[in-house]
């Protein structure tokens, strides 16, 4: 029986891309924020989220001197994917011209699943396959669809993560099939009092059913990311798990469960601020060599410092640029275990 329905050609592009995304010494920014999420980042320094705005902030982002030594690809929203930069050459095009891959967040959201206690889907698979070939033709080369799942009173239950399990995977296989690399992600919210025992156990659970899903619909590993959540305590839990544990704990789970196969894990934020999402990845990668590429895909935790020194000013153009080029070259230098909080005061 066949393993996978894709033909050699489109299963050795899927590969190559798949682990330029995880290169050694590099990550991947999301700047996939949705309209009313921008919205909320922009308000934080006063700045109105018209069209342009987002298109000069991410004109900033992806024109920053040097930040191609860090960073191997952006995660787009739709309207940036349409977008061009400052000179008129199209964010595509301008990424790739750097050695940066373009990709595309293709979900549409999370509904709530009916039966449960507010627990959520993600919505997106009507019309997804004629949506991504538009994507692949505008330049993109990945995709990106996030599901979310949360750690309560009673929750995760056994249909919520069946539900998001099988979204992910019918997602992935739709990617292949139209020549994108997908990037997996069962984000497990930090929100929450539970310790880091509980985080574990359904980490593990929520891992192993993704993966049973992506072998019923014939995902090819080798041709995806992985994008999920560090194993840690919730934010609201009175014990937090230190740095070491975190790693050693979120490399336990993941050796368990995820194939050799799978070129890299670029592990999300998830709300920890820059420094400690910095640092625990670099624990986990001084604990390797691992299976796989132990990687990065930071939306906040790359963004906040420059969004910051930006604050809406052309004059700070520059500023802000260094300091997003900080932030990735502070996650390169993890990406080997040799990051160091003395980095930070350069």
């Amino acid at each position: 029986m066949e393993t996978y329905h894709l033909t050699g050609d489109i299963a050795e592009r899927l590969t190559t891309v798949a682990r330029a995304m995880v290169a050694p010494g590099k990550g991947i920014l999301a700047a996939d924020e949705s309209t009313p999420t921008i919205k909320k980042r922009f308000d934080t320094i006063g700045v109105e989220s018209t069209e342009e705005n987002r298109r000069t902030y991410r004109d900033i982002l992806f024109t920053a001197p040097e930040v191609q030594d860090y960073i191997s690809g952006v995660i787009l929203f739709e309207e940036t994917l349409g977008q061009a930069g400052m000179d008129g050459t199209p964010f595509p095009d301008l990424l790739t011209s750097r050695g940066i891959i373009p990709g595309i967040k293709v979900d549409k959201g999370l509904a709530p699943i009916p039966g449960t206690r507010e627990e959520k889907a993600t919505q997106g698979l009507d019309g997804l396959a004629k949506r991504l070939a538009v994507y692949r033709e505008a330049g993109a080369a990945f995709a990106k669809w996030r599901a979310v799942i949360t750690i309560g009173n009673h929750k995760p239950t056994q249909l919520a993560v069946d539900v998001n399990a099988h979204g992910l995977a019918r997602y992935a296989a739709l990617c292949q099939a139209a020549g994108l690399v997908p990037i997996v992600e069962p984000e497990i919210l930090m929100n929450g009092s539970h310790d880091i025992d509980t985080c574990e156990r359904v980490s593990e659970w929520v891992l192993r059913r993704v993966f049973e899903e992506l072998a019923h619909h014939k995902v090819l590993l080798e041709g995806m990311v992985l994008k999920p959540s560090m194993v840690t305590s919730g934010d609201t839990c009175p014990e937090q798990a230190d740095v070491e544990t975190v790693a050693a704990t979120t490399v336990a789970v993941f050796k368990r469960v995820v194939p050799a196969a799978v070129p890299g894990i670029a592990f999300l934020s998830g709300g920890q601020s820059s420094e400690l999402a910095t640092a625990h990845l670099n624990a986990m990668n001084r604990l390797g060599p691992h299976p796989w590429e132990l990687s990065f895909s930071y939306g906040r935790a790359l963004q906040e410092q420059p969004l910051n020194v930006w604050a809406g000013k052309d004059a700070n153009r520059e500023d802000a640029q260094a300091a997003l080029l900080k932030r990735a070259r502070c996650n390169g230098a993890a990406r080997f275990g040799k990051y160091s909080p003395d980095m930070e005061a350069k």
